[in-house]
């Protein structure tokens, strides 16, 4: 450490035990930069280039020193001189470039690039403003700017610029790259185009701002507010700048390694993560022309390179464009996606297989699918969906495209970073090959009938809820027992995740406890969410939630039982608190709605059991660790979807019908809530379930509430609920990403 220490006092011109925790975050973001410059970075002939409107990746600090090898010097030179890593990572800001699990999964998938060995690069944006901080004030959701850049940061400026056309301008891209260390492995690139005219200054009144200002507005933020004409404009907008930075890239630097543009496939695969990358396919065709390939071999090249990720069967997600915004934004490009469109019709005449379709929509997923080589979804089920229901049209086709690819986890994040104390016990144990091996935890099953080891992991897990309570109480305000149960549910706010379940659940525990029905336990339910700020009913939930929170914790009678705590503003950060400490991973979607999930595999990781649909990942999850080990309730998939083909599905009939059911429901009206919070928003909410509940909480919550009461009874045998955490732990393995990748380089991208 000698050399940090040079390196702290050359900056500063004092000892490190002198500086702020700022001066030292300084100083070790410079030590760690040149440490991975020097490491080198995976390269080859043939290179996977993972394109996403998003890459949620969390503070680098910690991260990147486990994967150098050299954290725990680093961490006890810092406590030689009274200093504390954890409290110098606090002064680092969270990079705002990603929003739930689509972007976490993207830098998890770096993240295994790299400790594999496979040369890839990621691709995508550096917004100013990310999604948009949250912040609760009088119980709503408000949204402000979420500014992390800063001079010295992560980023390294380059001098790789671009021209990118739209009707009646062009604009002047810079390229930033952000080094991704590979676990002791060299690291690889995440490449952020931005533009050098952006202005966070025209940002008002919260997030508003002129969203016609292109030259400005840009790279400020992620998936801004497409309720007008003028937001998804400016989508097609970030969304083409984005992909025809990375086609020009591409193009470079494959010529550059040799590549005739003809054997491009040779050099470059293309993984276009959801749909918001889709106008590579035509920007590829484009460029391609203009270099002198002909039309149907420009087509036959792309399909060769580009490979699609599904992860959704939610309408609203699978992107439409009206060709109409296309010719506003990208002229260009509009001729090239009518002759796609017209050869793939001249084969496939079916209308539903169509990329435009009778009104003039552009299917982005339709085109991904006819122009690229690979379909994948995410979990075992979510595959199975697409094959036979929301993509069977396409399935009957191309059979031979679809695979399935579930999605996993950087065991680096999720364990090493986040639970250094799990961590090293598990070490203890088995030794280190699952920091690098994720399925040699199964070793941990030899210690299930070992109460020392039992009882070691409940007191790791009481340590961490501890944590969890400190950083609570910082946060919302709210003191929680870290002797109670840490129910928990930390995700995307939407309705098919059901957070309004939950709700519904703590209504009917809080009426039972008004009731004289005391528990024998006290729970914490935490939440962590934050919803789109156009979604009116999302963010009513939030406000349920939070009015619900302020009455339990002013009720004398139900405060001693009972919490729950919203947290403000959830991201990585608050994650990695909150994980560590989960009791119950709250895993609730319809079921066939949720295409993965990776919370899910996050908590079990850290020694959760799951409380959950057979939706997404969960049933592998089921499948691993064994119906003792989870808890399963709701309606199976092939009953929603037939609920869903037949339209018979009535929350008014069940709401009318169930007592109990209508109780919990009309409290969200009830004169106690409504003296907290806003009757527009919960009226609208109350509505909503009887008349709507698209997403059928009402349907699933008797068989919720009873699966969860049994939950929260097993909890009271220690030694019992032990084990399940071993077992689930023990079983995480094939949930690491680094298993994922190994199975889309096998499959797909066939680099070596």
């Amino acid at each position: 450490m000698n050399e940090l220490k040079t390196l702290i006092q050359k900056m500063f011109r004092k000892d490190c035990s002198e500086c702020t925790n700022e001066e030292l975050y300084q100083a070790l973001l410079t030590y760690t930069k040149k440490l991975l410059s020097d490491k080198g970075y995976q390269d080859g002939k043939k290179k996977i280039y993972y394109i996403s409107a998003e890459f949620l990746i969390g503070k680098l600090l910690s991260n990147n020193l486990i994967n150098l090898g050299i954290y725990d010097q680093v961490d006890e030179f810092l406590k030689e001189n009274g200093l504390s890593l954890s409290e110098i990572e606090d002064a680092e800001p969270e990079p705002s470039l990603g929003n739930g699990g689509l972007g976490r999964l993207a830098a998890c998938f770096l993240d295994s690039i790299a400790t594999l060995g496979l040369p890839g690069e990621g691709i995508g944006l550096n917004y100013h403003l990310g999604l948009f901080k949250q912040e609760f004030h009088n119980h709503l959701q408000q949204e402000t700017p979420n500014p992390w850049l800063a001079k010295d940061s992560w980023l390294i400026p380059t001098d790789v610029t671009y021209m990118i056309p739209y009707r009646g301008f062009a604009l002047k891209s810079s390229l930033y790259n952000m080094d991704v260390a590979g676990y002791h492995n060299k690291s690889i690139r995440l490449h952020l185009f931005d533009i050098d005219i952006a202005d966070e200054t025209i940002v008002k009144n919260g997030i508003d701002f002129d969203k016609n200002d292109i030259l400005h507005n840009l790279t400020l933020f992620l998936y801004p507010d497409d309720s007008d004409d003028a937001g998804r404009k400016l989508r097609i907008y970030q969304q083409y700048f984005m992909v025809s930075n990375a086609a020009q890239y591409i193009l470079d630097e494959a010529v550059r390694k040799g590549c005739t543009l003809h054997d491009l496939a040779d050099y470059a695969v293309v993984q276009i993560n959801d749909t918001h990358p889709s106008m590579i396919i035509p920007e590829f065709v484009r460029l391609l022309t203009e270099k002198g390939i002909e039309f149907e071999e420009a087509c036959q090249i792309v399909t060769q390179v580009c490979a699609y990720t599904n992860h959704t069967i939610l309408a609203e997600a699978l992107e439409k464009w009206p060709m109409a915004y296309l010719e506003d934004v990208v002229p260009h490009l509009v001729p090239i996606i009518r002759r796609l469109d017209q050869r793939m019709k001249e084969k496939y005449p079916q209308k539903s297989v169509a990329i435009i379709d009778d009104n003039n929509l552009v299917h982005m997923a339709h085109m991904d699918i006819h122009y690229g080589f690979s379909i994948n979804g995410v979990a075992a089920l979510h595959t199975d969906i697409l094959k036979t229901s929301e993509l069977k049209d396409f399935y009957e086709i191309y059979p031979e495209k679809f695979n399935n690819k579930t999605n996993g986890i950087t065991f680096r994040r999720w364990l090493l970073h986040c639970n250094h104390e799990l961590t090293d016990y598990i070490t203890s144990l088995i030794g280190d090959d699952f920091k690098k091996d994720g399925f040699a935890l199964e070793k941990l099953l030899e210690y299930k009938d070992d109460p020392e080891v039992l009882e070691r992991l409940l007191a790791i897990k009481t340590d961490a809820k501890k944590v969890c309570k400190d950083f609570i109480l910082k946060n919302t305000g709210v003191e929680i027992d870290e002797n109670s149960i840490y129910d928990i549910q930390i995700k995307r706010l939407h309705e098919y995740k059901r957070q309004q379940l939950n709700a519904l659940y703590i209504i009917r525990k809080y009426l039972e406890i008004k009731n004289g029905h005391k528990p024998s336990k006290p729970v914490t339910f935490i939440f962590g969410a934050k919803a789109a700020p156009a979604y009116v009913i999302a963010k009513d939930i939030i406000h349920l939630l939070l009015c619900l929170q302020e009455l339990i914790k002013n009720d004398p009678d139900a405060a001693p039982y009972m919490k729950l705590v919203m947290v403000e503003n959830y991201n990585v950060s608050a994650a990695e608190k909150l994980i560590p400490a989960c009791d119950i991973s709250e895993q609730i979607s319809l079921a066939s709605k949720e295409a993965s999930g990776t919370g899910n595999m996050k908590f079990m990781l850290n020694g959760a059991v799951t409380l959950g649909t057979m939706d997404g990942a969960n049933v592998e999850i089921c499948d691993l660790v064994g119906k003792d080990n989870i808890y399963i309730f709701g309606q199976s998939s092939e009953k929603v979807i037939e609920h869903y083909e037949k339209s018979d599905y009535n929350s008014r009939a069940i709401y009318e019908e169930d007592e109990e059911i209508r109780q919990c429901v009309d409290f969200i009206l009830s004169e106690e809530l409504l003296s907290i919070g806003q009757e527009t928003n919960l009226r609208r909410l109350h509505s909503e379930l009887v008349n709507k509940d698209w997403f059928m909480t009402l349907l699933d919550f008797n068989d919720y509430t009873k699966v969860k009461d049994l939950t929260l009874a097993d909890y009271e045998d220690r030694s019992a609920w032990a084990k399940k955490m071993l077992v689930n732990i023990a079983k995480a393995g094939f949930f690491s990403s680094d298993r994922t990748i190994e199975q889309y380089n096998k499959d797909i991208w066939h680099l070596r």
